[in-house]
Parts: structure tokens; sequence; C-alpha cells
């Protein structure tokens, strides 16, 4: 479940129901949840807790995607879906990666090059300019943005001003998101912490790796 409350359908304000109509129809995504991609639909329900964020969050939606008006950006659509993969994978997000796999799909990302974006690294399915991409996406995730100019002159080889700072700005809105999923524990992102401490057998013997057991004896 979400850790913040949610908003029913009685309660959204006018900003708020449009969307409700267009993913849930005539449901209340609180008792009836659900959306046609097949997530529960909790992002939309808790973000909608503060409209004016609500209002932010769906603007970025609005440049591409469902919400799109595609007259404004001349980035390929392949090219950012790459780019947001490889952020959800390396934020460790199944909502955001999950979803742009989906999306990518839709902008004629092949498989093949969806389910390399874990060892990009080392497939050979992607050409120059898509490896430049993905490394930009891991300087900026992975490394806190601390790009160097050997990156960016690799991009920028590619890429215009205006596509690197597009591609700049989905990668680290898509951050946000992943890690909000996370923290909020929202949509497929709604899973336990599995790094934790796993038990010794009850007769076993604890090991003292830094300990004593391991000096030599006088």
């Amino acid at each position: 479940m979400p850790r913040l409350r949610q908003v029913s359908r009685a309660d959204a304000p006018d900003n708020v129901l449009k969307f409700y109509d267009q993913l849930f129809g005539d449901r209340d995504p609180v008792s009836e949840p659900g959306t046609a991609t097949g997530t529960p639909g909790n992002w939309w329900s808790v973000f909608a807790l503060v409209p004016y964020i609500f209002d932010h969050a769906t603007s970025h939606f609005g440049m591409f995607g469902m919400f799109a008006d595609k007259s404004i950006s001349q980035l390929d659509g392949a090219i950012r879906e790459l780019a947001i993969m490889r952020a959800g994978y390396t934020q460790g997000s199944q909502f955001v990666f999950s979803q742009h796999c989906k999306a990518a799909r839709r902008n004629g990302v092949p498989d093949e090059k969806i389910e390399a974006i874990s060892h990009w690294q080392v497939a050979a399915v992607f050409d120059e300019k898509e490896r430049s991409v993905l490394a930009w996406s891991d300087a900026l995730i992975l490394q806190g943005g601390r790009a160097s100019d050997e990156l960016f002159e690799a991009i920028h080889k590619h890429f215009s001003d205006e596509d690197i700072l597009e591609i700049t700005y989905h990668v680290l809105g898509y951050n946000l998101h992943a890690v909000s999923c996370k923290a909020l524990r929202l949509e497929f992102d709604d899973v336990d912490e599995r790094i934790r401490e796993v038990p010794a057998p009850v007769d076993g013997v604890p090991a003292d790796w830094a300990g004593s057991a391991w000096k030599k004896e006088d």
C-alpha cells in the first residue's frame, strides 16, 4: 500500500479529474484501482494530494506519451526512452523501468535493445550514438552529474545542445519519479526491502571474520 493517503474521485479537484477520466473512466481509483497498462494507478491518486505538484509533474508527462503535444520536441522518442529506461533501471525503480519499456516499444525500440539495457556496456546491439546517450544517463544517475569532458564530446558529436538539454531534463525528471515511487511505495515499487541480515542456522557458530579467530597464535 502507498505510504500516503490517496485522493478519491469524489475529493479530486478539476485539474486531477481530467486525468482520472482518461485513466480510470468513471471508476474511483482508490476503491477500484487499475489502469490499462496494468499498474495500480496510485501514483495519480497520491500525487493528487497537492494539486500544484500534480500539475507540475503532469506537465512533464505532457511533453510526450499519451498526453503529448507532438510538435514541441525535435528529440527522437527512441533516444529519449533509451535514456529514461536506463535511469529507471540504475535507480532501481521497477515502475519507471517497466513503464518505459512499453513506451520504448511504442517509439520503435526493438526488444533486443530493451533487454540489453541492464548490460549496455557489453551489448553489441547499440550503436555509437545510442551508447553515448546511455553513458550520459549513467553519469547523471550513478555519478551525480559528474560527466567528463570526453563523455560530453562523445554525446555532442551526435546531438545538438537542445537535444542534450532535453535528454538531461527527462533523465533527471524520471529520476525524481523513480526515487519518489520507491520512498512512497507507489505502483510497482511497493516492495519490501530485500537487503537484510540472513539469520545463521540455530546451531551454527558465527565466524569472527575480523577478530581474534584469524590472529596467529603467539
